[in-house]
């Protein structure tokens, strides 16, 4: 919002600079960005009257008008049409900096002999004061403008560029930044006249007024002008319209956009004669509806949009934009002005579904109060009699089926006390609270006010916020600072989060990149990965109004957009890509809001190193994916078995299900072919996944201190015939069930001619240790032949020869 400091002042009379004033709205509340000097280089310009005009002697489009200045009289040369004794202009003299009318260039007034006639200074168009495009005519100043004074000081200003927080749109005008100046200063806030003589015939005989949509439109009111003259505003409209970023069209649409920037109520004007029936009526567009908006555009409207209609047609979008069908032309003479209210989440829909963004739609859809159209609609129609002639019609046509009267709230002492931890005196709010236009009453003890809030005010609905405005006006810094009543409480770790951090370092020093996906999937996308039966059982959760049909369901897996991902990486990357992410994932359950556990879900996909003229180190594998696993358990302090899985995502023999003490937290393995090619992909994909909700009471869980062992290791190697069935999981965990057995690692597998029919040959190497002795060779050989016994037992297994 842009505030321009002349038009801040005729509100209030404030004596502070620009800047202090702004520094004051900051620390109430009300944030400004910047404050902006306009005094257009115009040094060496001034308030000039035209005395006399007289022909050029030399010729005929050119005259010599006489200037007074103030402390004397100047004849130039000039050729604009426009020239009219009495008239006050801006005058420049010599070395003054101006704009050239015909280059655009800035240049330096230097005397000149035009046509044998001395001319030394100018009389300034507003192009060559870079006020606008306008050089056919000199700039005219209003009468009142003192005679010499410097152009700086007359026209000169100050804009102040607040940042309004949407809770107050109140701020989002002149009047309403004039209420919280008037507070923060001290002065006192100059109401203005709104007053306007009514000479026409009375308005319920010539416009009726019909709201059959109540909820969406809780007032409406409307005045009539007819003997209407459609011109240009005033230029004093247009320059401060200009400072805050309106362009001007004429007096009547400028008129409607200035009250809007004084008083924060949008306006529309219709031409009386295109409303047919005399009847204005607001109602819900048809479905299918169509009007054509006043940018020419043909709209289709759908059964919510509200629209303001006559009895034949739809005449405006209410709170929009107005309808081509009534719009005001030159030809205009009667005019129909409309300040209505209306429903904030109604005008947002309806802007946001028509592609039609407004700073009418910006303050409906804030939510302004009801009360603040009858000012705004009275100050507009006196505007439109005072600079557009006609005459107005007697009373205004007011519908107001929306009308509850305003219930006081009670703000005490205590409560104010408990909620600042400050106290503040009775006399103190109640003085705050009138400053900013709120009625007080003594309340029920001598420790309670009573107060209403002011009609330009929506954002006041409990104590709290009479507490709020309490402590932003007396100021924030003059709460005084106290030390704590008691010590800070001991930090509470939050275990998800130091446990989603270890798992990011982890991963991140494993060479691998976080992303972030949108938590919302296509059908068609997460249909993908289930190659076989392109189903999803159960369905996942849907959108009741989705954006787009790529983003509809709420994503029961993290996997579909990590692929995207990847697919998107690839097109830029010939090297191998390794990407995770943490989030939530959303499973539905039926009746019942979805479950949100914590999952991990990380790939791999190409070569195993960058391009090197020692080789890539070949292509990632399942097992890099499974080594990645493991590394990150044992930070995490956590021994996880690999077992057979099925998930129809992944190629059926090269998969694993991840357990730990039993329970199945995850899976790895090699996307299904089917799936890579599902999304595009020409290489192998290796994937896994976790559940990190289900791992998070597993780490939590106290780990004994072990010490470093003392005595040294025995170190043997063994190598097993075992059936091709047998697994390598299988024969570790029996391995790794003697107390003696300190690590053990497969370093051979084989299947071959050495080796009978449907079986392999494992290796493993097998580290003893004891934590109170050195173990001899007997006591070794002894636990490994109970090993080869065990395993014998359990899996047929049998020592190599």
């Amino acid at each position: 919002m842009k505030v321009p400091f002349k038009w801040l002042k005729e509100f209030v009379d404030i004596a502070l600079p620009p800047n202090e004033v702004a520094d004051r709205l900051t620390m109430a509340g009300t944030e400004a960005k910047g404050v902006q000097a306009i005094d257009g280089k115009w040094d060496n310009i001034v308030v000039g009257r035209i005395e006399a005009v007289n022909p050029h002697p030399n010729a005929d489009r050119l005259r010599l008008p006489t200037i007074d200045l103030g402390t004397g009289q100047q004849v130039v040369v000039c050729g604009a049409p426009n020239l009219n004794v009495g008239d006050k202009i801006a005058f420049a003299r010599v070395g003054a900096e101006l704009i050239d009318g015909h280059t655009g260039q800035t240049a330096i007034l230097k005397p000149a002999k035009i046509r044998d006639v001395e001319s030394s200074g100018m009389v300034c168009s507003e192009k060559e004061l870079g006020l606008s495009d306008n050089h056919t005519e000199i700039l005219v100043l209003p009468a009142d403008a003192p005679l010499g004074m410097p152009l700086a000081d007359y026209l000169g200003d100050a804009i102040l560029d607040l940042d309004v927080t949407p809770n107050r749109p109140d701020c989002l005008c002149v009047s309403g930044i004039a209420h919280e100046a008037a507070a923060l200063t001290g002065q006192e806030f100059h109401e203005p006249d709104l007053s306007y003589e009514e000479a026409g015939p009375p308005i319920d005989q010539q416009i009726a007024v019909e709201i059959i949509d109540a909820d969406l439109c809780p007032r409406y009111c409307a005045s009539l002008i007819t003997g209407v003259k459609i011109g240009q505003s005033p230029q004093w409209m247009q320059q401060r319209l200009l400072a805050c970023g309106m362009r001007p069209i004429n007096n009547i649409v400028d008129i409607t956009n200035y009250v809007m920037l004084e008083l924060g109520q949008p306006l529309h004007a219709f031409d009386y004669e295109l409303i047919r029936g005399q009847k204005i009526i607001v109602r819900r567009a048809d479905e299918g509806e169509t009007i054509t908006s006043l940018d020419g555009a043909e709209r289709k409207l759908s059964g919510n949009t509200l629209v303001i209609a006559d009895t034949e047609r739809a005449v405006a979008i209410a709170g929009v934009m107005g309808g081509a069908n009534s719009e005001v032309a030159e030809g205009t003479t009667s005019i129909l002005l409309e300040a209505a209210n209306f429903n904030p989440a109604s005008i947002h829909y309806t802007g946001h579904n028509l592609s039609l963004p407004s700073e009418a739609c910006m303050r409906f859809e804030r939510g302004i109060r009801p009360e603040l159209t009858m000012p705004a609609l009275k100050r507009a129609t006196q505007l439109i009699i005072q600079l557009g002639g006609g005459q107005a019609a007697r009373g205004v046509a007011d519908a107001y089926p929306g009308k509850r009267e305003p219930e006081p709230i009670t703000i005490s002492t205590e409560r104010s006390k408990q909620v600042l931890g400050v106290e503040f005196t009775r006399d103190q709010i109640t003085d705050t609270l009138t400053a900013l236009g709120f009625e007080c009453q003594p309340g029920a003890s001598n420790t309670e006010v009573k107060v209403t809030a002011p009609y330009w005010r929506s954002d006041i609905a409990r104590e709290v916020d009479l507490i709020e405005e309490v402590a932003r006006i007396i100021g924030y810094d003059k709460i005084p600072t106290t030390m704590l009543s008691e010590s800070i409480p001991p930090h509470d770790p939050a275990l998800m989060l130091n446990l989603e951090r270890k798992i990011r370092d982890t991963l991140v020093g494993y060479g691998f990149q976080e992303t972030i996906t949108y938590s919302l999937n296509s059908l068609e996308m997460l249909c993908r990965l289930k190659p076989q039966t392109r189903k999803l059982e159960p369905m996942p959760a849907r959108l009741a109004n989705p954006m787009t049909a790529e983003q509809e369901y709420l994503r029961p897996t993290l996997r579909a957009n990590l692929l995207a991902t990847l697919v998107s990486n690839r097109r830029h990357e010939e090297v191998g890509i390794r990407l995770f992410e943490l989030g939530k994932i959303y499973l539905p359950k039926k009746n019942e809001l979805p479950d949100e556990p914590e999952m991990l879900c990380g790939l791999l996909s190409g070569s195993r190193n960058d391009i090197s003229w020692l080789g890539d180190g070949g292509q990632l594998n399942f097992f890099d994916a499974k080594a990645v696993l493991e590394g990150l358990f044992g930070k995490l302090g956590l021994s996880a078995s690999f077992n057979p899985g099925g998930d129809e995502s992944f190629h059926p023999t090269h998969q694993a299900a991840v357990a730990i003490g039993g329970k199945e937290v995850g899976v790895v393995g090699e996307l299904h072919p089917k799936v890579t090619a599902a999304f595009d992909l020409a290489e192998a994909v290796y994937l896994f996944e976790l559940n990190v909700t289900e791992l998070l009471p597993l780490i939590t869980v106290h780990r004994l201190f072990q010490p470093i062992p003392r005595f040294p290791a025995t170190v043997r190697d063994i190598a097993l015939i075992t059936d091709a069935s047998v697994s390598h999981q299988q024969a570790v965990d029996i391995i790794r069930s003697f107390s003696l057995v300190k690590d053990v690692t497969i370093f051979d597998v084989y299947s071959g001619k050495q080796v009978p029919t449907e079986k392999k040959s494992l290796a493993y190497r097998i580290t003893y240790q004891s934590p109170t002795h050195t173990l001899t060779d007997e006591e070794a050989n002894k636990v490994q032949e109970q090993i080869l016994k065990k395993l014998h037992q359990q899996l047929g297994a049998t020592l190599r020869g």
